[in-house]
C-alpha cells in the first residue's frame, strides 16, 4: 500500500500564516483579537501580493 504524498505548503500560504500568527500574537497584547487576526491576514496576503508582482 502506497503512502499518500505530503502536501507542502507553498509561499503565499506560508505568508498568509506568518500574517495571522503576527495577528494573532499582537491582538493577545493588545487584548482586540478579532481586529489583529483580521489585520494579520490582510497584510500576509498583501505582502504575498506584491512579492508576486516583482516576480
Amino acid at each position: 500500500m502506497k503512502k499518500p504524498k505530503k502536501r507542502t505548503l507553498t509561499v503565499s500560504e506560508k505568508q498568509i500564516a506568518y500574517g495571522m500568527f503576527g495577528g494573532l500574537l499582537i491582538g493577545i497584547i493588545t487584548d482586540n483579537i478579532g481586529l489583529w487576526l483580521s489585520l494579520g491576514l490582510v497584510f500576509g496576503a498583501g505582502y504575498s501580493s506584491i512579492k508576486k508582482n516583482k516576480k
